[in-house]
């Protein structure tokens, strides 16, 4: 064990063995308390999407800079300041770094929210988003510390379920929180404001009580795996691995790019080719979401749980490679689909199947990465699924204003499918590799 990982308080451990871990509640606590905060910053993200139109027509931008919005600004730069954040991780008390994100999460909220400017608000939501990124890796780092191998998974599943119930109710409540801060017309500073920007400086006071509730989660000490090199070299143990690490990379970042080419713009989309009520689309979206992550989940863990016996590591892959070929015709259809109706369905079912492909991606970074590496290994995963999920809105965008005119949903299934093939041949190529 190294001179820092004995200062961040790393126990050499056993892996296989549960002895000394801590009981299981309270570890069990911490992860849905950790999973609640970040479902509500992910929240933030889903409210965007139903502000869209609101924030289009008030700073007079086209579908490519609303793609480079909800991709370069909220994922790529993000992500890529979260590394070093996560690098501190690593080093240092995770439970300080986290208290230190969810305040800055909420002033950077709020801040972003009164940008008078396009320039100045996409600045202000890339540094939203990288609080949001800067947490996940922090958290699925924590995960192995604070409940024990047995049940790992489950408490990854968990983590990744209140983060989609908090990504659906972006979506589900936005029109209805949209239409309440019309009606606060009370207090002249906040009446003052565009309906949206109200909508977002509210959400951002969520993360006042969540910042007091922080300071009661646990700090565990980092369980360091015996037979494991705890130098810290991630670039020495990644170029020990890189074959895997390169598949997992290929497939995950290609889902990525599908699955980002979708969600962000479909509510647009959708309002564009079949005009209604955007409240009605977005608790539509909402309902979708959160299904379809809670019902992939249990799915994925079945899944696992069934094949471990017969292909050992292998069945993760296994899994994201069958689920990602599943979504192909799904992501063919939506571009077809000429009701409403048709297309509800296309959405819940490509949900459901891209979810399930993803469902397993944090418990295989754990798998591939020790206890010393995780935080900066899923930051820079983070870095680099990343630059896939910026392309993937941009990708959509700029095919629908550019060659499409304007047909949004066309390009969202132009898009995606083609990326689901690439991820599903990665994904394949890891679970069965050639003899």
């Amino acid at each position: 064990m190294s001179a820092r990982d004995a200062q961040a308080g790393a126990v050499p451990l056993p892996e296989a063995d549960d002895r000394g871990l801590a009981s299981t509640w309270p570890g069990l606590l911490t992860v849905m308390f950790l999973g609640v905060t970040a479902g509500v910053q992910m929240s933030d993200r889903g409210l965007q999407a139903i502000l869209s139109p609101a924030i289009r027509a008030t700073f007079q931008v086209g579908d490519a800079a609303l793609g480079a919005l909800h991709g370069v600004a909220g994922i790529l730069i993000a992500s890529a300041v979260a590394v070093p954040l996560a690098r501190l991780a690593d080093a240092y008390s995770r439970k300080r770094i986290l208290l230190a994100l969810i305040g800055t999460w909420t002033a950077l909220t709020a801040l972003g929210a009164l940008a008078p400017t396009f320039p100045l608000f996409f600045l202000g939501r890339a540094a939203t988003g990288i609080t949001e990124f800067a947490m996940i890796p922090v958290v699925y780092s924590l995960i192995p510390d604070l409940v024990s191998e047995r049940f790992r998974v489950g408490a990854n599943l968990m983590f990744a379920a209140l983060m989609a119930i908090g990504a659906s109710a972006g979506f589900y409540f936005g029109g209805t929180l949209l239409e309440f801060v019309q009606r606060l017309n009370d207090i002249a500073w906040f009446a003052a404001h565009d309906p949206w920007r109200r909508a977002m400086l509210l959400l951002a006071t969520a993360g006042i009580p969540l910042l007091l509730l922080g300071a009661l989660i646990r700090n565990p000490p980092r369980r360091v795996s015996a037979d494991v090199d705890a130098s810290g070299s991630l670039t020495a143990f990644v170029a020990r691995h890189r074959r895997e690490i390169l598949l997992f990379v290929c497939a995950a970042g290609t889902l990525a790019v599908a699955v980002q080419a979708v969600i962000p713009m479909l509510a647009m989309a959708l309002d564009r080719r079949f005009p209604g009520d955007l409240r009605d689309v977005g608790h539509m979206l909402g309902m979708l979401i959160l299904i379809g992550n809670l019902v992939s989940f249990p799915i994925a863990w079945g899944l696992d749980r069934r094949l471990r016996g017969r292909l050992g590591t292998r069945a993760r892959p296994a899994v994201m490679a069958g689920a990602a070929l599943l979504s192909v015709p799904v992501a063919v259809a939506l571009g077809l689909v000429t009701t409403l109706s048709g297309a509800w369905v296309a959405v819940g079912v490509f949900l459901l199947t891209t979810c399930i492909a993803n469902a397993l991606i944090p418990t295989m970074l754990q798998d591939l990465f020790p206890a010393t590496l995780r935080a900066r290994a899923f930051a820079i995963y983070s870095f680099l699924i990343a630059a896939f999920c910026a392309l993937g809105p941009v990708l959509s965008g700029a095919l629908s204003q550019y060659l499409l005119d304007d047909r949004l949903l066309v390009a969202i299934a132009l898009a995606a499918a083609p990326m689901l093939l690439v991820a599903t041949a990665c994904a394949a190529r890891w679970a069965w590799p050639a003899r």
